[in-house]
């Protein structure tokens, strides 16, 4: 009986301390400033909203620099290809934190494998590398497939589509920031969702892409330039837009 009373005491004042809980001011709670700023969505997900930065709508080069001047990829049915040997192109505009949509299709014609088959590269701020690849029935180390952080971060899962299939990235990129005598306060993270599915997660990245050896971050501007790599293969981009964040 005494067990029960206690019981009965302690259930009495939890429901006192939940009914005060919820008996003041709902207003208290209620957050009106700053308010939301309205974006006009695109029609799907795949187009770009209203305050989006178009950099690639199938018809120019307009939003970028070649190599060694004017872009020399192919422009062919709304879209542009990498030709071989010309080098990779580059934003005439910097970008830091980002919102950004891209379309890639590797040839349809399976040539090579590993690393040799499909090979491309989006290179945030010119060094952070997402690998671009045809992955499909295709295999290679885990931290250079598709939608892997090259050399850095294995993907969660291969989404991969079959080659000459438009397969989508969606990337959420905030860069790394550094204080005002170049030594490193964040490093840069990243999200992304490759054709519908979420393969980096807020994934903290190490440092700039490196090839051979270990990546390490160096001081560089606010803002830098996305890179698409020519690694010799004809992969295809289209519907490319961005958001500053």
């Amino acid at each position: 009986m005494k067990k029960f009373f206690s019981t009965f005491l302690a259930l009495t004042a939890s429901v006192a301390a939940f009914s005060q809980a919820h008996s003041g001011d709902p207003k208290l709670t209620e957050l009106w400033d700053p308010v939301p700023s309205i974006i006009q969505p695109g029609k799907t997900a795949q187009d770009a909203p209203s305050d989006a930065i178009v950099l690639f709508n199938g018809k120019d080069f307009s939003a970028w620099n070649g190599n060694k001047g004017p872009v020399e990829w192919t422009l062919e049915d709304n879209a542009m290809t990498v030709k071989r040997g010309s080098g990779g192109i580059t934003t005439k505009k910097g970008f830091g934190d980002c919102q950004l949509h891209i379309e890639w299709r590797t040839p349809s014609v399976v040539k090579g494998e590993g690393q040799g088959r499909g090979n491309s590269g989006i290179f945030l701020m010119g060094r952070y590398e997402l690998q671009v690849l045809d992955n499909y029935n295709n295999k290679t180390y885990s931290n250079g497939q598709v939608g892997s952080i090259y050399k850095q971060l294995i993907p969660l899962a291969n989404a991969s589509r079959p080659p000459g299939e438009w397969q989508t990235y969606d990337v959420i990129f905030i860069a790394p920031k550094f204080n005002a005598d170049g030594k490193l306060q964040s490093q840069a993270r990243i999200t992304v969702i490759h054709n519908g599915v979420l393969v980096q997660n807020n994934a903290t990245i190490w440092g700039g892409t490196e090839y051979i050896g270990i990546p390490e971050y160096r001081p560089h501007a606010a803002k830098e330039s996305i890179m698409i790599q020519d690694h010799g293969d004809l992969v295809s981009f289209r519907n490319i837009w961005i958001r500053e964040l």
